[in-house]
Formats: C-alpha cells, sequence, structure tokens
C-alpha cells in the first residue's frame, strides 16, 4: 500500500502565519525593553545645581539621579580643580630717597610706573572691631599711622592688624594740630617718645613720621631724622566721608597714597576707596613693602 504524506496548508496561509509570529516577536522584545528604561532619566544641561552644592555627584557616594519626591532633572556640576594664578612678583621701581642735610625726605606720592596704590590709616581714635575684618575680607595690608593720645587707653586693639600684615607707624604723641609752630625740642620729643611706645607695644620702631594735619617745616624733617625716621608721608588722595577726595585729578593714579581713619564710617570710606582703587585698575600694595625699609 502507498505511504499517505501528511497534508500542509496552502503556501500563502504559512507565510501569514510567519509574519503575525515575527510581529509578535518584535512586540515583546520591544516592552522588555522599554521595561527596563522606566525610571531613568536624563540630567537637563540646564536644569540647578543644588544637586553638586549638597554633595551629591561624582565622587560622594550618590547617584547624580535623585530618587523619590527629590527626583528631578538636576545637573551635576563639579568644582575647578585648577587654582587661580597667583600674582606675579612686585619688583619695586622707586628708591626711597636718603636723608640729605640732616633732614627725612617727604613724600605724598611713590613715582612708579607700575600699578599700584598704598592706604594708610590715621589716628586709631575709633575702635570697631569689624575694621580689622574689612580689612582682611579684601586682602588689604595698610599702614597705621597711630597717635599715642588715640591708642593709649586700648593699644592692644591694633595688635591683630599687626599680626594681620599691617604696619604702625608714628603720628606723634598728642596730634596737636599746630606741631609745627613748637620749637624743635618739642617737636622732636613728640616724634621720638611715640616711636618708643610703638615699638614697645607692637615690636618694631617705626621709620616713616606722617605729622598730624600734614603740615610740616625743615625743624619738623630735622627732628624726624633725628628719631630715627627715614620720611614724612603724607598724601594727595584720601576716602573721606563715604567719598573719594582728590588734590589731583579726579581718579586714583599709580603711587597714590591714601589717607583714611579710623572713624565711625571707616566701612563706607572703604568702599569708596575700593571702587576707586578697582576703577582704576590698581593693585593695593604695603608701603613698606614697595619702598623697602627694613
Amino acid at each position: 500500500m502507498p505511504r499517505r504524506f501528511k497534508s500542509f496548508p496552502p503556501l500563502g496561509r504559512r507565510i501569514g502565519i510567519a509574519l503575525v509570529a515575527v510581529v509578535l516577536c518584535a512586540l515583546v522584545l520591544t516592552g522588555l525593553w522599554a521595561s527596563g528604561r522606566v525610571g531613568q532619566r536624563v540630567p537637563d544641561a540646564t536644569a540647578s545645581t543644588a544637586t553638586a552644592a549638597a554633595g551629591k555627584g561624582p565622587g560622594t557616594g550618590s547617584s547624580p539621579f535623585p530618587s523619590g519626591a527629590a527626583a528631578s532633572n538636576l545637573a551635576v556640576v563639579t568644582p575647578s580643580a585648577v587654582p587661580f594664578p597667583a600674582d606675579p612678583p612686585l619688583v619695586p621701581d622707586h628708591a626711597l630717597p636718603p636723608v640729605t642735610d640732616g633732614m627725612v625726605p617727604v613724600l605724598t606720592k611713590v613715582p612708579t610706573e607700575q600699578k599700584v596704590v598704598f592706604l594708610t590709616i590715621d589716628d586709631g581714635a575709633t575702635k570697631l572691631p569689624q575694621d580689622l575684618k574689612i580689612l582682611q575680607d579684601n586682602g588689604i595690608k595698610a599702614t597705621l599711622f597711630l597717635a599715642q593720645t588715640f591708642v593709649s587707653g586700648n593699644p592692644a586693639f591694633f595688635t591683630d592688624f599687626v599680626a594681620a600684615g599691617s604696619v604702625v607707624e608714628d603720628h606723634s604723641v598728642s596730634h596737636s594740630l599746630n606741631m609745627i609752630q613748637l620749637p624743635y625740642a618739642a617737636q622732636k620729643a613728640e616724634i621720638c617718645q611715640m616711636a618708643d611706645y610703638v615699638q614697645q607695644h607692637y615690636g618694631r620702631r617705626p621709620v616713616f613720621f606722617r605729622p598730624p594735619g600734614g603740615p610740616y617745616t625743615n625743624a619738623t624733617r630735622k627732628a624726624a631724622a633725628d628719631c630715627g625716621m627715614k620720611a614724612i608721608i603724607d598724601w594727595e588722595a584720601k576716602a573721606n566721608a563715604g567719598k573719594m577726595d582728590y588734590q589731583y585729578g579726579a581718579s586714583l593714579r599709580a603711587g597714590d597714597i591714601v589717607l583714611m581713619h579710623f572713624r565711625p564710617e571707616f566701612a563706607a570710606d572703604m568702599q569708596a576707596f575700593l571702587s576707586a582703587q578697582k576703577a582704576a585698575g590698581l593693585k593695593v600694595v604695603l608701603l613698606e613693602d614697595y619702598l623697602k625699609t627694613d
């Protein structure tokens, strides 16, 4: 008896069944792929940097993608590890003139081509705790011309200024605005006794003298020299009452010596000085560092 063969569906039907199977497999695979991506969100480059500020992100052990109620498209920002460049070394281009004919030189401005400015602060009558912090926050060291009559009640107040890099110089004992009318011996006593006081309380004998109010005579210059001073320091610009005053021009110039005072308006005066200094593109430098008085 001849062997009978099992019958098969027609060719068109078999092709249709195969196509249906392919489509079904594709749908299943697509569903599995989609289910594996649920909950993953691409960080938005314009989103808040709060994640980085909170300590999350690479290197902290936390996922850069928050979960739960805190989940949002937060961008992870890593602070730059490159330090700010240091200022180039300062090379002074002016030497302090010597004592001549027994009299100290007088400086109202430092002749220099470098973009530097010098801050000097006088008297010491008002002692506000925030004054030192203002200097430190702005990276400023200043020359302090102190008078004994103003600081003798609390000389230790200025010790922290010295520790922070500022320098105390001589502004006389009594701060007499009529000092130039005193005889030579009395002027010398005002300068020498204050120099002794500064050395006793701040560990360094001053080398600069500023006459109270600014005026001087040849007798004043000779008295300063005989007390070991190297120069009388005056000024051509000052910060006063929250604004800048200039004897020449309308802005700070390279080499300017700026006058300020320890007064209740110290913060406003400092702001006026800083605004003028930045507008002129000048760097604040300690007078004693630039003139190399040691």
